[in-house]
């Protein structure tokens, strides 16, 4: 049995139906569940783009790796200048990285 058992039809001309495809496939769903959710009251945002997912991934492996320096320079309590060149190159390597994802 169906969960749900409602059937809504509207008629819309060509651009309104454009429209309507248009800000579905930017909130990354089909129509249904796109027109289900904004009658629920979801707020609904344009799906970010696939290469957000990359730099979150490569963000993630960066700040792993500055930790690991952090971690190695707490406990030998120094800092060699080879890790802060390092870390720094790690830094830049996420502002490159952000400035071209925007």
């Amino acid at each position: 049995m169906r969960k749900r058992n409602r059937h809504v039809s509207v008629w819309m001309n060509e651009q309104e139906y454009r429209h309507l495809k248009a800000e579905a496939d930017k909130a990354g769903l089909g129509i249904d569940p796109f027109i289900r959710m904004l009658a629920s009251g979801v707020q609904l945002r344009p799906k970010p783009p696939e290469t957000y997912a990359a730099l979150l991934r490569e963000l993630s492996a960066i700040g792993r790796n500055i930790n690991q320096i952090a971690y190695w320079a707490n406990l030998q309590k120094s800092v060699s200048v080879a890790d802060i060149q390092e870390a720094a190159k790690l830094v830049n390597q996420i502002h490159h990285m952000v400035k071209n994802a925007l």
